[in-house]
């Protein structure tokens, strides 16, 4: 039988790790395990917490030092051993029929390396929440699915390219495949969409399906919209895009390529940072947004004049 690995790595709000954890354990399907790494936060109640659950199914370890988030990912993603295996943020929410779903899509489409299951985005008060991200990723660049639908090849990557419209810690990976590309080495911020990518470059496929069963939280706290504000988090993805460009060009995927070099929505998320960059006078951060919204779309080459 099927069986899922849930890998939370963590470090962060012990309280709403807890809410995670519950959400896990009121799983309408019982066919999981769960695999909390704890990347060295600083609260001794946590090992008791864990303790105290007594529930077999899910398993507690402190790294000796910290890794960092994409260090303790791929330590997450190499102590996995079931057949799939989801990387969870350790704020986010499980509704009850998570596992039931991927279970099910898995059983339906077995050959496919990623699930993009039905999300909803909730704040950190748990309130669900329509923010202009997210109704631009859902409306404007996510496929339109009803059902379940299975993508490949040179379209759905120029699609992720153009804007990454996933939600990575919902996400259900078949794990030989997670675990043959894995994460890249030296990526804090894009690691999800490199991953997806690379899968999608070497043959793998991706389902999206439309049944609602997670809740992906956002909020304004999150290391995300801290690296955001200071543009230090479009540094890293205006490199990767311009090598995913490459990347994808040699596969004569030229569509995809153009779509990686334009990162068209990555530039228009970052112009919507500026505002709160200069009432804040964050001026490196303000440098660094107007760099990525309003710069050249690739470095220039002797064909460009």
């Amino acid at each position: 039988m099927t069986t899922l690995d849930i890998m939370l790595p963590f470090y962060g709000d012990p309280a709403l790790m807890r809410l995670t954890v519950e959400s896990i354990l009121a799983q309408s399907s019982p066919e999981w395990r769960l695999t909390v790494v704890d990347d060295g936060y600083p609260d001794d109640s946590i090992p008791g917490y864990f303790a105290g659950l007594g529930d077999s199914r899910v398993r507690y370890e402190r790294n000796e030092k910290n890794l960092g988030a994409n260090g303790n990912y791929r330590k997450c993603v190499g102590l996995a051993d079931r057949e799939l295996v989801v990387v969870m943020g350790a704020d986010d929410i499980m509704l009850p029929n998570y596992v039931e779903t991927v279970l099910d899509v898995h059983r339906q489409f077995p050959r496919a390396a990623v699930i993009q299951p039905g999300v909803q985005v909730i704040d950190e008060h748990g309130t669900v929440v329509k923010t202009l991200v997210d109704t631009a990723k859902q409306r404007l660049y996510m496929p339109k699915v009803t059902g379940r639908q299975e993508f490949t090849g040179e379209p759905i990557a120029a699609s992720l390219l153009r804007s990454n419209w996933l939600y990575f810690p919902s996400l259900c990976f078949r794990r030989d495949a997670m675990v043959e590309v894995g994460f890249r080495d030296g990526l804090n911020v894009v690691q999800d969409l490199a991953l997806v990518i690379d899968l999608i470059c070497r043959g793998e496929s991706l389902v999206v399906d439309s049944q609602l069963c997670f809740s992906y939280r956002r909020h304004s706290a999150s290391d995300s919209s801290w690296r955001a504000l200071e543009g230090t988090r479009f540094i890293e993805e205006r490199d990767y895009f311009l090598g995913a460009a490459a990347q994808v060009r040699g596969l004569g995927w030229n569509r995809a390529a153009r779509a990686a070099e334009l990162h068209l929505s990555s530039r228009l998320n970052a112009a919507t940072y500026l505002p709160a960059a200069l009432r804040k006078r964050q001026m490196s951060g303000v440098r660094n947004l107007s760099r990525h919204a309003f710069g050249p779309a690739r470095p220039s080459s002797p064909a460009d004049h």
